[in-house]
């Protein structure tokens, strides 16, 4: 009874503030962008942070409006100085507990990019390499479940597998990431 009353009230507002009361009510998540970038000799760009103790891939928060492929690109840009195009439609993971939502991008350096050229851009930023598919670092935790999650999605490439690293598991494969 109590929810019928709440509903017929909910249904006499106007649109307005009937959008106030979902977005007050409903759980809100931030929504950031990574991207796998693969050079053509299947190098994989990785980044470290100057505030995480471990490895991982250009990327970031969006901005308010952003569109998802924008920001992806942005934060790249930003973080190592590379343009980038993005292949196919991100994996997307759903991190509950810190209210996280990441779309994770294939990627390679677009065309007249210098991958050779990246270096940190950003004061976040204060080592960029490339790395070998075989021989990645300690990853953060982030970067292996975006790896993960990309390797089960519909863009999964079929190659020879990238090996991650993490604290629990000494190797893992996930799938490759190939340029093709």
């Amino acid at each position: 009874a109590e929810f019928a009353l709440l509903l017929q009230l909910y249904r006499r507002l106007p649109r307005k503030g009937r959008r106030w009361v979902v977005r007050t009510i409903s759980p809100s998540f931030t929504v950031g962008a990574m991207c796998i970038i693969e050079r053509a000799d299947g190098a994989v760009l990785l980044v470290r942070h100057s505030y995480r103790d471990r490895w991982g891939v250009p990327g970031g928060l969006l901005k308010r409006g952003e569109e998802t492929d924008v920001g992806a690109r942005r934060e790249v840009r930003e973080e190592v100085g590379l343009d980038v195009e993005l292949l196919g439609e991100p994996a997307v993971v759903v991190d509950a507990k810190p209210q996280r939502v990441d779309l994770v991008y294939r990627a390679r350096p677009a065309r007249g990019a210098d991958p050779d050229a990246v270096e940190p851009n950003s004061v976040e930023i204060i080592e960029a390499a490339w790395f070998p598919r075989t021989e990645l670092p300690a990853l953060q935790y982030e970067t292996t479940t975006g790896l993960m999650a990309l390797a089960r999605s519909a863009n999964a490439p079929q190659a020879d597998p990238i090996v991650v690293r993490r604290p629990s598991i000494a190797r893992q494969p996930v799938p490759p990431l190939p340029l093709r």
